[in-house]
């Protein structure tokens, strides 16, 4: 057993997450968990919402809110979508917790007392109607090195280098069309230069491991060609202060909301030991500064600047690890990333997810219409893993209605039928037939397959291993087809072969449950199971550790009946009723019809829906 950090990305509060982007950080970090929690691993799942930053000042300003009120709006929203989703965290908190700021400010100072945050005088764009600071993301312009017109004023999503908004050719305000004023400010810079030998070094090593994605760990390489200070400090009076004599009580200067969204990891994992009261607040070390634990980072491609680059730089600068030495602040030596774990994008009906032109689908609609299997189920076998991915109604209902009702489905529907009609519960099996060893045998082989591919981040082909012995064990009904063993002489080998179907069935629900958790409590019940085969999450209201004022939602969850990662032989005797559907069958018509109607038409009423 080892500790294992499942790190996923924080969603930003500036509205409901939609499918595309739970399908790069959510649903992939929660199957990882699952397995390995079943596999044995001590898992510490963390999260929360980002919640600082430009671009929620702009949002509240429009909506007529505070930036708090703006923030507690939607991480209500978000943790609520993310628990209907079943996604089980340890802990998924915000970045406005006053044990964050605690948290993101020790990391500061170190790193800037070993010498690496320097102080430097830069440019900053300037809103000439209203005064107001423009970050980065909302100035787009012309990349100066690819050409790519759409370059955002820190980053180019085309070639992928990092830009400062002044370098951008024709640069533009993206919230009025403006062109921004430049003017000289003072700002901390981190000082990447310093670092950038040791995060060769760790690249080499983590390239080495061969365990990576080829295309992360090429981008991540490719970024230390062109290294240079990175500013981790904004003229923005949302945020959290600098931590330094004579700028604290500065009101126009707070940290860069990408130098504190990622402290996150870190600042929840210590909120989760606190939590779990005293004598335990140490606990977040297990995972932290233990040589031998590891840790996977979850989230789309266009973030892996930042948890390849610029998180591993902090955690070397507060360890005094670069060019100019230090010495590690009081969290000690801190790990660095064992995989860097990037999805590409997702798209909806062959276009750009896009909340502004309403081309979207919420994950609180599509889990209010549809339950969370069906999405669940798409994008563990056909989301963006390794390459782009292009979300569709047409194969969304094609896969529910193909694999997951009329092939697993299916085979618990009449598995469950056969044994409630002929003997109302498991039935003790007589002597095996080659035919019936050969099913158990392939089924049982599934854990070492499945689980290695689990295990490495391939979980399309995980989930296609799955459904391919839930083929073989639908064939294996036609083979032996137990509903034609009716006789008196036949009662022995009719009970066989429903046993072996049981236990086969029992089996492949535990091979499937990272990948469907309700599902597969639903089917442990079929099964004649009592209470939840997989623990759920539960989301719940908490005082803030050091402010008693502030209450807020959080994620969390009770894991350890986490069933293991094995087969486990079915109970004799054991009541198996009549079943009701695991799954519901989509009318391809109606569905694809109305969906498409409403991303035409976002103002479409909802027709009635069952799921």
């Amino acid at each position: 057993m080892s500790n294992v950090l499942s790190a996923v990305a924080w969603p930003y509060t500036n509205g409901p997450r939609h499918i595309g982007h739970v399908a790069g950080f959510g649903v992939p970090s929660d199957v990882f968990s699952r397995y390995m929690r079943m596999a044995g691993h001590d898992v510490l799942m963390v999260s929360g919402t980002d919640e600082h930053g430009t671009p929620i000042l702009v949002l509240a300003e429009e909506e007529g809110l505070t930036p708090q009120e703006l923030v507690d709006k939607y991480n209500a929203v978000i943790a609520q979508d993310l628990t209907d989703l079943g996604l089980s965290y340890d802990l998924f908190t915000r970045t406005t917790t006053r044990n964050h700021y605690a948290v993101v400010q020790e990391m500061f100072r170190q790193v800037h007392a070993n010498g690496y945050m320097i102080e430097q005088t830069t440019k900053g764009a300037i809103s000439p109607s209203t005064g107001r600071t423009l970050p980065d993301r909302y100035i787009e312009g012309t990349c100066p090195i690819c050409g790519f017109p759409e370059a955002r004023g820190d980053q180019c999503d085309n070639c992928g280098n990092q830009l400062d908004a002044e370098e951008l050719i024709d640069p533009h305000s993206k919230i009025n069309g403006e062109t921004p004023e430049f003017i000289e400010t003072q700002h901390f810079f981190l000082d990447l230069p310093a670092l950038a030998g040791a995060l060769s070094e760790w690249l080499d090593g983590r390239e080495a491991s061969g365990t990576w994605r080829p295309n992360v760990i090429k981008f991540s390489k490719n970024l230390l060609k062109d290294v240079r200070p990175r500013a981790m400090t904004r003229d923005i009076d949302w945020g959290i202060p600098i931590p330094l004599d004579g700028w604290e009580d500065n009101p126009s200067k707070r940290l860069y909301v990408w130098f504190d969204a990622v402290i996150g990891y870190l600042s929840a994992s210590i909120e989760w030991a606190r939590r779990l009261g005293p004598g335990h607040e140490d606990r977040w070390r297990e995972w932290w500064n233990a040589p031998e634990a590891v840790s996977y980072y979850f989230q789309g491609k266009d973030n892996i600047t930042f948890h390849s680059q610029i998180w591993p730089a902090e955690l070397l600068g507060y360890a005094g690890r670069g060019d100019k030495g230090g010495e590690p602040g009081e969290y000690g030596t801190l790990n660095l990333p064992t995989e860097v774990v990037a999805s590409e994008f997702m798209t909806l009906e062959g276009k750009q997810f896009s909340t502004s032109r309403k081309h979207v689908i919420y994950v609180q609609d599509i889990v209010a219409r549809y339950g969370p299997d069906p999405i669940r189920y798409f994008i563990c076998a056909a989301g963006p893993e390794s390459q782009d991915a292009d979300f569709s109604w047409a194969e969304f209902v094609q896969r529910n209605n193909s694999e997951l009702v009329a092939g697993w489905g299916n085979l618990v529907q009449r598995t469950a039928t056969m044994v409630a009609k002929n003997f109302g519960e498991i039935p003790q099996p007589y002597a095996a037939e080659p035919v019936d060893e050969e099913l158990l045998a392939t089924v049982r082989g599934a854990f070492e397959t499945v689980g290695a591919s689990l295990g490495r981040h391939r979980q399309k082909a995980a989930l296609a291993e799955v459904m391919r012995v839930v083929g073989e064990a639908n064939a294996y009904v036609s083979r032996t087809e137990p509903f034609k063993l009716k006789g008196d002489d036949e009662r022995e080998r009719l009970a066989t072969v429903l046993h072996t179907l049981v236990q086969a069935v029992s089996d492949i629900n535990t091979l499937i449950s990272p990948f469907l958790p309700h599902a597969a409590n639903r089917v442990h019940a079929v099964l004649g199971g009592e209470g939840d085969f997989m623990p759920m999450p539960r989301l719940e209201m908490v005082r803030d550790l050091d402010d008693d004022s502030r209450c807020y939602p959080v994620i969390t969850g009770e894991y350890t009946a986490t069933p293991t990662w094995e087969s486990r032989p079915v109970v004799v005797g054991t009541p198996i009723a009549k079943p009701t559907g695991v799954f519901v069958k989509f009318d391809p018509d109606q569905v694809i019809e109305d969906e498409r109607r409403r991303l035409a038409d976002p103002g479409t009423s909802d027709p009635a829906q069952s799921a």
